[in-house]
């Protein structure tokens, strides 16, 4: 099953008790552990369920009725620990407390395997939130990070370079900046020649939409991002106008093609073990790239926009945008790859 547009992902929301037909794994989502005779004890204590974890999500529901459930993204999850808590059905025993937050609310649940000998619970979600957190780079639009050395691309695990074109102009400033466009398996990324740390990494699962259109700077590929991804909206040149019609086509084609087998950045061994594909830019820079996609301020005032709150544009939101974009997308013989 696809994400429906205007939907959030499954890894970046909390739902409760939702028709069960929301528990179908998503596209690119698949399942690694179930885990039976849990209980929720937080807001069900005496219930017995199941719980089964994906590579996106935890999903606890009721044995007696599926209907009293629980579907958490792991991108809501700030902490995870273990502490005793009272089971109706069990007493005093070892329990996953989970701290979360969706939508501006934090939440807490808590989970309690009620076989005494099993500590699978723990080391599963443990384990897959891990896997989760270190391959943000799969899923995550990164503004400003050390994802360059040398003028080469520090490529992901598993990811693959498709094309490299140099000399590919970013239009987001009064002054366009010349980089280093590179189009993978995973990603579309760009880098300055001159500030490797000013930088884009796009994933496909992130990107909105690809057109080209007029600009001041003249013909642009123009890449939106998803609402919450931030929404931004970038513009990138190449002479001649051949090469950016090429461009944009190898944009989209990879696009299409990666939004329909999308992978998340967790991937399990023959043996059925989780792989933990750990972004390299953590090593390259001793101790992670900088985190500049909740926010503007690391960029120079006026280099990057971004609008929130909803599908409609505020007004006068083109004539902020520093690469004026006038006229409808430049038609091309190739789509811009819908979900």
């Amino acid at each position: 099953m696809a994400q429906v547009e205007g939907e959030n992902p499954v890894d970046r929301e909390i739902v409760f008790d939702v028709p069960v037909e929301k528990f179908e794994l998503r596209r690119g989502e698949f399942e690694i552990d179930r885990v039976d005779s849990i209980e929720e004890t937080k807001g069900n204590n005496g219930e017995k369920g199941s719980l089964v974890v994906t590579n996106l999500r935890m999903i606890w529901s009721s044995q007696k009725n599926p209907r009293i459930n629980r579907c958490i993204g792991y991108n809501c999850i700030i902490s995870i620990a273990m502490r005793t808590v009272n089971s109706r059905l069990r007493g005093p025993s070892q329990a996953l407390f989970l701290l979360t937050k969706f939508n501006s609310s934090r939440s807490e649940f808590i989970f309690t395997s009620l076989v005494q000998t099993s500590p699978q619970l723990f080391t599963t979600v443990q384990a897959v939130h891990r896997c989760y957190d270190s391959s943000r780079m799969y899923r995550d639009v990164k503004l400003r990070g050390a994802i360059a050395r040398e003028k080469e691309l520090i490529a992901l695990p598993k990811e693959q370079v498709f094309t490299k074109t140099q000399g590919v102009f970013n239009l987001s400033s009064d002054q366009a900046v010349v980089g280093t466009f590179v189009v993978t398996s995973v990603r579309v990324v760009w880098f300055s020649d001159f500030s490797e740390n000013f930088s884009v990494s796009i994933p496909y699962l992130q990107l909105k939409s690809v057109d080209v259109r007029d600009s001041k700077f003249g013909f642009a590929v123009v890449v939106e991002t998803t609402a919450q991804s931030g929404g931004y909206v970038l513009g990138f040149r190449v002479d001649p106008v051949e090469r950016m019609r090429e461009l944009y086509k190898e944009i989209s084609t990879v696009r299409k093609i990666s939004l329909a087998r999308p992978f998340f950045g967790i991937e399990l061994s023959a043996e059925g073990e989780l792989l933990i594909l750990e972004d390299p830019n953590k090593k390259s820079n001793g101790g992670g790239t900088e985190d500049d996609s909740k926010g503007i301020p690391a960029f120079e005032s006026g280099q990057w926009y971004r609008w929130t709150g909803g599908t409609e544009r505020p007004s006068g939101w083109a004539d902020k945008m520093d690469f004026l974009l006038d006229g409808k997308p430049h038609q091309v013989n190739e789509s811009s790859g819908g979900d």
